[in-house]
């Protein structure tokens, strides 16, 4: 028998605000996670992306905040930190949301916005701040925060953090925020050993929650890829596709200049927008919101952008340039498919990508298939990858191995 969000004993005024938001029953991230943060528990969360963590976190955070009377001095009592602007601005969305029915206040705080408008969100106290660490550690500097009062700390997409270097960062601001009740860690990935010795730096004794999506939840992405011969084949290959068959599209460029060069390819034949990493803040929102109102259905992205986008019914994910990683791959496609919607990830592989065809499959566990365009065949086939002999080991090496083994007995 599914639960409903009352069952989880969850005050009205968020269950009546999350019905509101059209949901009556919680995903399996959010049945498995609230419970126990309910409890007090530290959590180190692993989910896919849009099966519902965002919730999974702000119902328990909102819960306690309910629960536990506010100081009046106190400046801020729950820490949300994202590794994006456009993540932050979308978590603040849901975070206003599920308040809306209660006396809960929340806050935004990024890089890209004046500090005029940073000093009145601290001034207004809210109950709830979401922020991105860098623009946070400024105003922890400036003593424009005080962290003493922070009750809750919450880490979303953490292995996305450390990827972007904000490690010695978070942990100063954990540091700053050391007498919180409660910690939770949230990452598309726990197998790391960064994330790992994140979660062992940050939280106490914490519960871990893996899930395996249901069928309803989990994303339906058709994933192909197709193999170009050189630039100008890729490049003839990604406006066949754009004209014959993509309704919406989020197309990833592994750099700026790439992007740039891509985007004055396209841009004289496709209406578009673009993302990318130190692009004033306003620009960036005036992107998104046409790429958000389907006024215009291309959007070129880095991968700045990549786990910060979350727009419903996008049709297709093109990686114009490979991923250097089998899980920045995995971020990627996760916009499309969103909430047990259907997706397309389609790959333009060139011949020194295509060792991550076979990686990103074992790394997903599905299996990325060739596809063909009559009129644009390649005209070479897939290289072969040659596995490199494993390295035999010396004499000396293995003695001091069985030496090690001795001394382990």
């Amino acid at each position: 028998m599914t639960l409903t969000f009352p069952e989880l004993e969850l005050d009205d005024d968020l269950c009546h605000a999350v019905a509101d938001m059209g949901f009556t029953h919680p995903t399996s991230i959010q049945a498995l996670v609230i419970p126990e943060a309910l409890e007090g528990r530290d959590i180190m969360a692993c989910a896919p992306t849009g099966t519902g963590k965002t919730l999974a976190y702000l119902l328990p955070l909102c819960q306690f905040l309910l629960d536990t009377p506010k100081n009046r001095d106190s400046q801020c009592r729950a820490l949300i930190l994202v590794p994006t602007r456009e993540l932050a601005l979308q978590v603040h969305e849901q975070c206003k949301r599920v308040t809306a029915k209660s006396h809960l206040s929340s806050g935004v705080i990024t890089g890209g916005i004046n500090y005029g408008t940073d000093k009145q969100t601290l001034d207004a106290r809210p109950d709830i701040l979401v922020a991105t660490p860098g623009r946070l550690f400024e105003h922890i500097e400036k003593e424009s925060l005080d962290c003493r009062d922070i009750e809750s700390l919450v880490l979303d997409e953490a292995d996305r953090m450390l990827d972007m270097g904000f490690s010695t960062i978070v942990n100063q601001i954990a540091s700053e925020a050391r007498w919180r009740k409660q910690s939770m860690l949230f990452s598309a990935t726990l197998e790391s050993i960064g994330v790992r010795k994140f979660a062992d730096q940050l939280l106490n004794s914490p519960k871990e929650v893996t899930t395996n999506p249901s069928r309803k939840e989990k994303a339906k992405i058709l994933q192909w890829y197709y193999l170009c011969d050189n630039l100008s084949h890729k490049d003839a290959i990604i406006k066949h596709l754009l004209t014959h068959s993509i309704e919406s599209c989020i197309v990833f460029v592994k750099t700026r200049e790439r992007l740039h060069a891509l985007r004055d390819k396209l841009w004289a034949d496709f209406p578009l927008v673009w993302l990318q990493g130190e692009m004033p803040q306003d620009k960036r929102m005036a992107a998104m919101e046409k790429f958000k109102s389907g006024e215009v259905k291309i959007l070129l992205a880095t991968d700045v952008a990549a786990r910060g986008i979350d727009v419903k019914d996008v049709s297709h994910v093109v990686n114009y340039d490979m991923p250097r990683g089998a899980d920045v791959y995995l971020h990627r496609i996760g916009r499309t498919g969103r909430g047990g919607a259907k997706g397309t990830a389609i790959s333009l592989v060139e011949a020194h990508d295509y060792q991550w065809v076979g990686k990103i499959s074992r790394f997903t566990g599905e299996p990325l298939k060739p596809r063909i365009i009559d009129e644009l065949r390649p005209k070479h086939k897939a290289p072969t990858i040659v596995k490199k002999p494993k390295k035999k080991k010396t004499a000396a090496e293995k003695k001091r191995k069985t030496k090690t083994k001795g001394k382990r007995k």
